[in-house]
């Protein structure tokens, strides 16, 4: 095996997890559309491995390539973004049954509505990132993450319950 080959190996079975719940917090919990995104978040790894500068943690230079596919994808989809998220609330409703599931779900939908960066800063604080990690991969100071990341939960707080109503 070459040398790049298991570099490579270390960084998927380090991040393989991690990686498909980001994507799955993306797509609203589309596991399949997850699946892919996470393959194509790896081949990229792959592809430019060579070019990593150690200017920070392996893992969020993966977490950088995996919220930019993404937000990639959901750019790609959004003319069809409506009818889509339609049909998957529609399966959603019809497979949810326990209450911890219907529960996930709406923490779903009130991610899905976030704003793209907000949605990534919580996607990235759930996965447990260190928020000094956060402020590094979206650009901005460690006070501000720390900030954001309490608005952003409160907001979420009110979202998940307003929708409990429903």
């Amino acid at each position: 095996m070459t040398e790049k080959a298991s570099q490579f190996e270390a960084i998927y079975r380090a991040n393989y997890h991690k990686v498909v719940r980001i994507c799955e917090g993306y797509v609203n919990g589309d596991g399949p559309l997850a699946n892919d995104l996470t393959q194509e978040v790896f081949i990229k790894v792959w592809e430019h491995l060579h070019t990593f500068r150690n200017e920070s943690n392996i893992s969020t230079w993966v977490y950088r390539i995996t919220v930019n596919t993404c937000l990639l994808e959901l750019r790609k989809k959004k003319y069809t973004k409506a009818s889509a998220h339609l049909e998957r609330i529609a399966e959603a409703e019809e497979d949810l049954t326990s209450t911890k599931e219907n529960q996930l779900q709406r923490m779903h939908n009130c991610i899905n509505k976030l704003p793209k960066e907000s949605r990534s800063i919580i996607l990235l604080e759930l996965e447990g990132l260190p928020q000094i990690e956060i402020a590094k991969i979206i650009g901005v100071s460690h006070e501000a993450i720390r900030v954001r990341v309490h608005r952003i939960k409160q907001g979420l707080t009110k979202c998940v319950q307003h929708e409990n109503i429903r």
